[in-house]
């Protein structure tokens, strides 16, 4: 459960958000992540792979996530985009990332959620405590209505954080992305801002 949010506060003019957890402390990047965040992506490339497009080596490195960081920042000022890094409370050691991302507002007034976690620090429930605690926000700060997530029907780790935060299956796309020369299914779930209120 959330204990509680820190939004809104300001750095150099900007706004950070932090969400404070149980176990996690998630807080939206900023530029001197950069490195910590290359470091992230370069230790998990074939890991995350499994389920995710391969990049080019340009992707992984501290330019390019700085450059990630610079465009996650203006989504935020727009408020159309929140990406979070997940740091175990009272440390400074980036274990993944979630981002609440493609916000739109009404008649939709939803958004997509996806997610990734350092390898060595899966089955642990964290992915789980961080969906809970951005569902939370997305639903209380950003008030939104419906938040969407694609997921691998063979990612069997996703689908399970996804049904313990209440996320309903609605159906399967087919060959939605192109992952590392095929095309693949994808599961689409979603959570209604009501389904937590049942």
């Amino acid at each position: 459960m959330v204990k509680k949010f820190l939004n809104l506060l300001h750095k150099k003019g900007d706004k950070l958000v932090k969400i404070e957890g149980d176990r996690l402390l998630l807080r939206t990047f900023v530029e001197s992540d950069a490195k910590s965040l290359a470091e992230l992506m370069r230790r998990n490339k074939y890991f995350w792979s499994i389920h995710e497009p391969l990049h080019e080596e340009e992707f992984y490195t501290e330019e390019a996530q700085f450059k990630k960081i610079l465009e996650s920042i203006h989504l935020l000022r727009a408020n159309r985009e929140y990406s979070f890094g997940i740091y175990p409370k009272g440390s400074n050691v980036l274990i993944g990332h979630i981002s609440l991302y493609a916000i739109k507002r009404l008649p939709y007034n939803s958004a997509f959620i996806g997610y990734s976690i350092d390898e060595r620090y899966t089955r642990k429930g964290i992915a789980t405590e961080a969906v809970n605690a951005v569902i939370e926000f997305a639903f209380r700060n950003v008030k939104l209505h419906r938040v969407e997530a694609y997921v691998s029907p063979k990612n069997t780790g996703s689908i399970r954080v996804l049904e313990n935060a209440q996320f309903v299956r609605e159906g399967l796309l087919r060959e939605l992305l192109y992952i590392n020369g095929s095309w693949e299914d994808h599961y689409l779930y979603s959570l209604l801002q009501d389904d937590l209120r049942k």
